[in-house]
């Protein structure tokens, strides 16, 4: 394993003026079933996904009953694996959860924010409202991570280190990337995010990618959570946003997730192939151009499609609509 710095290599560029302006440099992974496929970068770089794993933190929630057991549905699930604007129709859906539990938006431990998204935004401004935690663009997941604690009648600090709750997700982490967590760090969310490789996580990305229901518990979980996000898009972000966009562009046919500092992942169950992301710099207008331009040369999305030019437009403007300059990925990347 590796610094996420060693071996990096440039992704995308800016250009202004006939002059290179700046580069993005970062590793990407493809994996299927059997291992690595093709490689940019370091495979063995070692880096937080941050809520790119949201996926892999979901696993409990299906795999100990718990979601059965509270009839959850496939749109509870696509929420629990999101990094969503904080719209109504993402508050609702978590205040509704957590009430459903018999539980009060205080139970949750990811902190409040301002919403993203801004009409919620406004209406908190317009009457003097202050955000909650249900605003938390991790209240899904935390709602899930709840689910899980309740069923297994554990302690109310679900994310500390020790808690059964995380225990069992560092097993799932460590069982589907086949390696040992490299360590962990506090994400945004206060929750545990355990560090791993490039390889390691698309690697868990395969095995979400060929998971079939009906076969074992934690294929049938992969398969639920995957089917979830990619039917439930709107859920799993929110308008505007490139994972929400860019499956919607692929007719529910693939997942994808963000992740915080530029981390990208993508399932694509039809070619068994998983996808792991990083930029070192964390700017996601290179991670969302590099992705979809991973998507679009393994011929699961269009190039000409309207959320597609978004992430990958050659031409930039500055605020008078005057161009300045071009925006590409780099030579080389994805090929």
């Amino acid at each position: 394993m590796a610094q996420v710095n060693e071996g990096a290599v440039p992704v995308a560029e800016i250009w202004r003026g006939g002059l290179l302006e700046s580069t993005h440099l970062g590793h990407a992974v493809i994996c299927d079933a059997k291992g690595i496929v093709q490689a940019w970068g370091n495979p063995d770089a070692v880096a937080f996904p941050r809520s790119s794993c949201k996926m892999v933190q979901a696993l409990p929630l299906i795999e100990t009953g718990a979601a059965d057991a509270r009839g959850l549905t496939d749109r509870h699930l696509a929420l629990s694996c999101a990094s969503h604007e904080g719209a109504a129709m993402h508050v609702g859906l978590a205040g509704s959860w957590i009430a459903d539990l018999g539980l009060k938006e205080s139970d949750l431990r990811c902190g409040s924010h301002e919403p993203y998204d801004r009409t919620e935004r406004d209406r908190l401004i317009k009457t003097d409202e202050s955000p909650c935690q249900l605003h938390n663009n991790c209240s899904g997941k935390h709602s899930g991570f709840l689910t899980v604690t309740q069923h297994l009648k554990a302690g109310p600090e679900y994310v500390e280190i020790d808690h059964p709750l995380q225990k069992a997700i560092r097993a799932a982490t460590e069982e589907t990337t086949g390696e040992t967590v490299a360590g962990w760090g506090v994400d945004g969310c206060s929750a545990p995010n355990f560090a791993m490789t490039l390889g390691g996580m698309a690697r868990a990305m395969a095995k979400f990618a060929v998971a079939r229901e009906g076969h074992g518990a934690r294929e049938s979980a992969m398969h639920r959570l995957t089917r979830a996000m990619a039917t439930h898009p709107e859920l799993v972000a929110g308008e505007g946003r490139a994972c929400t966009e860019l499956m919607r562009a692929m007719d529910g046919r693939v997942a994808l997730k963000t992740g915080a500092e530029a981390y990208f992942v993508a399932i694509i169950p039809e070619k068994g192939l998983g996808i792991a992301l990083k930029v070192l710099d964390g700017g996601h207008r290179a991670s969302e151009a590099a992705i979809a331009g991973l998507l679009v040369r393994l011929g699961v999305l269009d190039a000409n499609h309207p959320a597609t030019i978004k992430r990958m437009a050659p031409i930039t403007r500055n605020w008078r609509g005057i161009e300045t300059g071009t925006w590409r990925l780099a030579p080389g990347f994805p090929g």
